[in-house]
């Protein structure tokens, strides 16, 4: 375990340094067929004060769209789940993000009750008040609770709030997800000060390789920068302007 650690440690600094130096190539590593992209967008609905009717309006605009998922605070996991009873989209709850400051106990029971009623994704956050303490084995135990009060049919995505994190402290939370066998890592943008870049999508790949699928939000407001993240291994995008992101893959690809 010791030398596993060292190894993805020397990872994440190698990829890191790479990182700070200009880049002049190009991440694009496969052909996206522009039709196809609004089924790896996630439409994101967690701003405050959304209301009840802002929320149906949005889900149904997402069914229209046949987007991936919308993504909702716990409280709207029911009424998202009914308004898109019968489509393509499916529900993926927010909980703990971004810094999942609250209790174990409180976290895996937002977990069940977003699965009793009917989410079938969850982006769940990793604790970084215990990753920046240096207690990882409490973060772990934090998280993998949390995983295992999932549903198995319920795809968890753990976020990587990358931007509060040190190389050392990246390499620890990145091994944290390797081991437990989630589906996605969600590298979140709130604490970076910027916006999604192919680079982040790098430093997870560089380290995790294929062994998990990639969701990156941030600031993603055109197709052609949709576009270029899917290109660098992205499976899933969150945003918010989807509505504009579809209407141009959809022209684009002659749809």
């Amino acid at each position: 375990m010791a030398k596993d650690m060292i190894d993805i440690e020397k990872t994440v600094r190698e990829v890191l340094s790479e990182l700070e130096q200009p880049q002049t190539g190009s991440f694009a590593t496969k052909e996206v067929r522009l039709n196809e992209v609004p089924r790896a967008l996630e439409h994101s609905l967690l701003n405050v004060g959304l209301t009840k009717e802002a929320l149906l309006a949005e889900c149904l605009s997402a069914r229209r769209m046949r987007v991936a998922t919308v993504c909702v605070a716990p409280y709207y996991v029911a009424d998202a789940v009914e308004i898109l009873r019968g489509s393509c989209v499916a529900v993926c709850a927010a909980v703990g993000l971004p810094s999942a400051f609250m209790s174990t106990e409180a976290k895996i029971a937002d977990v069940r009750s977003c699965c009793m009623y009917g989410a079938q994704e969850i982006d769940l956050a990793i604790n970084i008040a215990a990753v920046k303490s240096g207690d990882f084995k409490r973060a772990e135990r934090d998280f993998l609770s949390a995983v295992r009060a999932a549903d198995r049919s319920v795809a968890i995505k753990a976020a990587f709030e990358h931007g509060s994190y040190s190389a050392d402290e990246s390499a620890a939370v990145l091994e944290m997800i390797g081991r437990s066998e989630v589906k996605y890592v969600k590298i979140q943008n709130i604490t970076s000060g910027h916006g999604a870049r192919p680079e982040e999508i790098m430093l997870v790949k560089g380290v995790l390789g294929d062994k998990v699928k990639i969701k990156i939000d941030g600031g993603v407001k055109t197709l052609s920068f949709a576009v270029d993240l899917i290109k660098a291994g992205a499976a899933r995008i969150g945003l918010t302007a989807t509505e504009k992101v579809v209407q141009e893959a959809l022209a684009a690809s002659g749809v």
